[in-house]
């Protein structure tokens, strides 16, 4: 059971007695109790004799003296996660320490922030940090009581990574919070998205997709906030934008991490006011939208690098959702391919196939990398060219080899493209030669040349031969002879 704020411990752990004074305060005004410490040795003995109260949250700041190499506080954290491995840490830096940060967020670190800190925006993340945290302790429910509250159908699986996940939607999805969904490329962020809308007390309204990697710069606030007509030469009628259709719904912001500073602004400025102008009018539009975005970029390595707004950051993760890729969550796949199977099989208007144990396994021993999404491919590709009620191991071993070939050959066509006949003529030789293992006899049988044209060619492109010294003066003679 989650406890109130009120019960809520967060232990401080830093050296200056200013910062772990304004965060105390700032803190107990919103409900928490706090510890304070000023280094590794203090802390962990506060977390040690805690006894049964214990704490729900570390802040953490990356030095604890002069130093300002980050590993005091990186050596602290990972002492906690030893110790404590439920205990959520939050990692506070300077400006100039980010990259730091980064790297304990990547060794285990929740989140971090900077010093100093805007209040609001900590607390949020507090708050956030918290409400993930809460997801993971104890004992996941299991797929089925989460299907009989919740519409998850178009979710597939049964991995505690992805039950965390679904947990999470679960206690936010009724809620207007905005929502950061990470993950790579093919892990479902868009389905999670849907998840989301459809759970929500939104779920009558529209539910507007905008892959922002797609809207270019100078079309920015045309496409999101619309134009009137005569805005520009070729508006020659009025056109609604992106948050005039999603009003009172959900906007989904994919690829956020595309967005470049500029356009950040620009929208930031609509979440911070709830208001935009529609371009080439002078009229304020009042917006109600709930903002869900995605990227499968590490947004917070583009905060630290300066390429993403620190603020906009804040305003969209809320609550963020992590997204477990697929070879971390294995036993998930067959699964997957079933109900992908099943899907294709009905969009193609085919027979039923049925997935055997052998093909199966193999799937799931598949890395994946790209996901879902490839994972989807490979049996679609299956599905079209084997004509078998069963696929079996040795039919996905044998679809996916030939693939593999023709993209190959795919690959070395598009190396040729800008090439003089000459170099193609040496680049198909250096190949046949590499083929086999300089074996002039098959190299010529594989090129359709005789021996001694080839010769030629290989003295022609100055392709080094063991055989070509002692074998085009003895040919070339015997041709005079004859």
């Amino acid at each position: 059971m989650q406890k109130s704020p009120a019960s809520r411990r967060i232990l401080i752990v830093d050296d200056d007695q200013s910062v772990q004074v304004s965060l105390a305060l700032l803190l107990k005004q919103n409900g928490f109790a706090t510890t304070l410490c000023d280094g590794h040795e203090q802390a962990m003995h506060a977390l040690r004799t805690s006894g049964h109260l214990g704490f729900d949250l570390a802040l953490i700041d990356m030095n604890f003296s002069m130093q300002t190499t980050g590993e005091e506080g990186l050596a602290l954290m990972s002492e906690i996660h030893r110790e404590f491995p439920q205990l959520p840490v939050l990692l506070m830096t300077a400006w100039g320490s980010i990259n730091l940060a980064v790297k304990g967020v990547k060794a285990g670190a929740a989140d971090f922030f900077t010093k100093p800190w805007n209040n609001a925006n900590l607390i949020q993340l507090v708050e956030q940090t918290l409400v993930n945290a809460s997801t993971s302790d104890g004992i996941h429910p299991d797929r089925q009581a989460l299907d009989q509250d919740y519409d998850f159908s178009e979710i597939v699986g049964e991995h505690p990574e992805l039950l965390k996940v679904l947990a999470t939607i679960a206690r936010v999805a009724k809620t207007t919070a905005s929502v950061l969904i990470l993950g790579e490329s093919g892990t479902g962020k868009e389905l999670i998205a849907d998840a989301i809308h459809k759970n929500s007390p939104r779920a009558a309204r529209e539910a507007v997709k905008v892959n922002m990697g797609a809207v270019s710069s100078s079309l920015f606030e045309s496409e999101m906030f619309g134009h009137a007509r005569g805005a520009f030469t070729d508006a020659k009628a009025d056109r609604k934008g992106h948050f005039a259709t999603a009003h009172q719904g959900t906007l989904f912001l994919d690829e956020i991490g595309e967005l470049n500073r500029a356009d950040q602004v620009k929208l930031l400025r609509v979440l911070q006011s709830q208001t935009y102008q529609i371009l080439g009018s002078s009229k304020t539009e009042r917006v109600d939208v709930r903002i869900i975005s995605a990227t499968n970029r590490e947004l917070a390595e583009q905060v630290a690098n300066g390429e993403f707004r620190e603020d906009l950051f804040y305003r969209l993760n809320l609550i963020t959702l992590r997204l477990p890729a697929l070879r971390e969550r294995r036993s998930d796949i067959p699964l997957l391919a079933k109900r992908l199977m099943d899907k294709l099989c009905q969009s193609y208007d085919m027979p039923a196939v049925q997935l055997m144990p052998s093909a199966l396994e193999w799937l799931s021993q598949q890395t994946w990398p790209g996901n879902i999404r490839q994972l989807r491919q490979c049996l679609e590709r299956t599905l079209l060219l084997v004509s078998e009620s069963k696929l079996e191991r040795s039919h996905f071993v044998n679809v996916e080899a030939e693939s593999e070939v023709a993209a190959k050959e795919n690959r070395e066509l598009a190396t040729l493209s800008g090439l003089t006949l000459d170099q193609v003529e040496k680049h198909m030789i250096e190949r046949a030669m590499d083929a086999h293992q300089g074996n002039l006899s098959r190299v010529a049988k594989a090129l359709g040349l005789s021996r001694f044209a080839l010769y030629r060619r290989l003295e022609k492109h100055q392709i080094a031969s063991d055989e070509v010294q002692n074998n085009v003066q003895g040919e070339t003679q015997d041709q005079e002879i004859a």
